[in-house]
C-alpha cells in the first residue's frame, strides 16, 4: 500500500495516525486534518493569462472578455445562457498538475474544469472534473463531475469513489471540517479568493484561501487521467466571475493509486501449532 508520498510533502505535515486513519476508511477530526496549499518549490510554473487578451483561450465572445486585467465571464438578463458554457485553454491539456489562481464572483455559479472533455466545440460545452465556485454558501470547493457522475466530494469531505454493481459509489472516509466552518474562509462579497487544485494520479484536492476543502481518490472506471482545462459560467440569473494570476505547475507522472483500500486487510490467521 502506497500512501501517496509524492503529494504530501508539499503540504503542511500530516501526522501518521491521521494518514493511517484515512487509508483505513476512518473519520479524522478537522483539527488534525488541516493542510495548507503552497506552490511547488522545485517546479516551474506556466502563466496561462497575459492580463491583456484571451490569447490561448477559446469561448463565446458574447460571454467572455478581458476586464480590468482579468478574465471575465458574464451573463445578463438580455443575454442569458441556454447551456453552461466554458472558456477553454487551447495551449495543451492537463494530467498531473497543480493550478493556482485567484477568482471572485458576483451572483450565480462557476467552476474550473480539468482533465475534462470538450463535448460540443460549437457551444463550448465541457464535461468532466470541476472545482466548483459559487456565490452562495453551498458549492464552493466541492468536486463535481460536469455531465458525468455528479458530486464526488462535498466540501469538508475525504472520499473514495469506486464502482459497485455497475454503479458509482462514493464513500466518505474522512472529514476536513464542517461545510459551514470551511465556508467562513471563502469570500462571497466580491473579494478575491485563492484557489488551488492538485491532481496527482487518482487523487484530486481543492484548496481555497489555503484551506483544504475536498480530497478525493477516484478509482471509478469513468475517471479521467488527462483532458482539457476550462473556466465555466452557469445558466441562471445574471452573473459575473473573474479570474487572474493563473499559474499551472505540471507534476511528474504518477502511478494510479488503485491499491488504496476501503478498509484495512484482516489480520493473517495464526500459524498452526508446531507438532
Amino acid at each position: 500500500m502506497r500512501p501517496l508520498p509524492t503529494l504530501l510533502p508539499r503540504f503542511a505535515p500530516v501526522a501518521l495516525p491521521v494518514l493511517a486513519a484515512l487509508l483505513a476508511g476512518c473519520t479524522t477530526s478537522s483539527d488534525t486534518a488541516i493542510r495548507n496549499a503552497v506552490a511547488p518549490a522545485q517546479e516551474k510554473g506556466v502563466s496561462l493569462f497575459d492580463g491583456k487578451s484571451l490569447q490561448g483561450w477559446s469561448g463565446q465572445s458574447s460571454h467572455w472578455t478581458v476586464k480590468d486585467g482579468t478574465i471575465t465571464g458574464f451573463t445578463t438578463a438580455a443575454n442569458p445562457l441556454k447551456n453552461n458554457t466554458f472558456l477553454v485553454w487551447t495551449n495543451g491539456t492537463v494530467s498531473n498538475f497543480e493550478l493556482h489562481l485567484k477568482y471572485r464572483i458576483q451572483g450565480g455559479n462557476s467552476g474550473v474544469q480539468y482533465r475534462s472533455t470538450l463535448m460540443d466545440p460549437a457551444e463550448f460545452i465541457v464535461g468532466g472534473y470541476q472545482a466548483d465556485i459559487d456565490s452562495t454558501p453551498r458549492y464552493s470547493g466541492i468536486l463535481y463531475e460536469e455531465r458525468g457522475r455528479g458530486i464526488l466530494c462535498e466540501r469538508g469531505q475525504r472520499t473514495l469513489v469506486k464502482d459497485q454493481d455497475g454503479k458509482t459509489t462514493v464513500k466518505v472516509v474522512g472529514t476536513l471540517g464542517t461545510p459551514e466552518s470551511l465556508q467562513t474562509v471563502i469570500h462571497t462579497d466580491s473579494q478575491w479568493n485563492d484557489y488551488t487544485i492538485v491532481a496527482k494520479g487518482n487523487q484530486v484536492l481543492h484548496f481555497i484561501n489555503g484551506r483544504l476543502m475536498s480530497d478525493c481518490v477516484d478509482l471509478g472506471a469513468k475517471r479521467a487521467q488527462a483532458g482539457v482545462l476550462a473556466l465555466q459560467i452557469h445558466v441562471g440569473p445574471p452573473m459575473q466571475v473573474q479570474f487572474k494570476d493563473l499559474m499551472l505547475y505540471p507534476l511528474p507522472a504518477s502511478e494510479p493509486t488503485s491499491d488504496l483500500p476501503i478498509a484495512p486487510k484482516p489480520p493473517a490467521p495464526p500459524a498452526p501449532p508446531a507438532k
